[in-house]
């Protein structure tokens, strides 16, 4: 028999205040935005981001996401020492969140994200989700977006939008 999983207390029961709770800090909007838009699985990739984490906030954002069902660890056939990580259907349901979080995010501050992409984006929701749902079904992980290297104000959608 397992033993039950511990009852989580929630300072309310109010949707947002729950959803804070699991995830309301960047590390693990990154590490889903990271498994959902730029295909990434493994710990090493998530080290590589480019973000900056740290291995232990990594580790633990990791099982936090894993113990909220919001992704699963998964052994890999060909090697069974790496774990690759992946989002659940619970996971894959926060795709409209991130769609708006990036839109809003590059319509509104100065990013390096290419506004015609961005563009493209906001005009085709429906396809986009479309897209990473269907993605994520067939394990594809083909990043959705190119990187964005820059750290911020060179090609700024969001300078541009605010002008108008």
């Amino acid at each position: 028999m397992m033993p039950a999983k511990p009852k989580v207390v929630r300072r309310s029961g109010c949707p947002v205040s729950i959803t804070l709770e699991i995830l309301g800090d960047r590390w693990s909007l990154l590490i889903i935005r990271d498994m959902m838009v730029r295909g990434l699985r493994t710990f090493k990739d998530f080290l590589a981001s480019g973000e900056g984490i740290a291995t232990n906030v990594l580790a633990d954002r990791l099982r936090k996401l894993e113990a909220s069902g919001i992704i699963l660890a998964e052994t890999e056939k060909a090697d069974a020492r790496r774990i690759n990580y992946r989002l659940t259907e619970k996971g894959i349901a926060l795709a409209p969140v991130m769609l708006e979080l990036l839109i809003w995010g590059a319509r509104h501050e100065d990013s390096s994200a290419p506004f015609a992409v961005i563009d493209q984006m906001e005009q085709h929701r429906e396809q986009v989700l479309a897209d990473v749902f269907q993605r994520w079904r067939d394990r594809d992980p083909a990043p959705v977006l190119p990187p964005f290297n820059d750290r911020g104000g060179s090609s700024s959608l969001g300078k541009k939008r605010r002008k108008n």
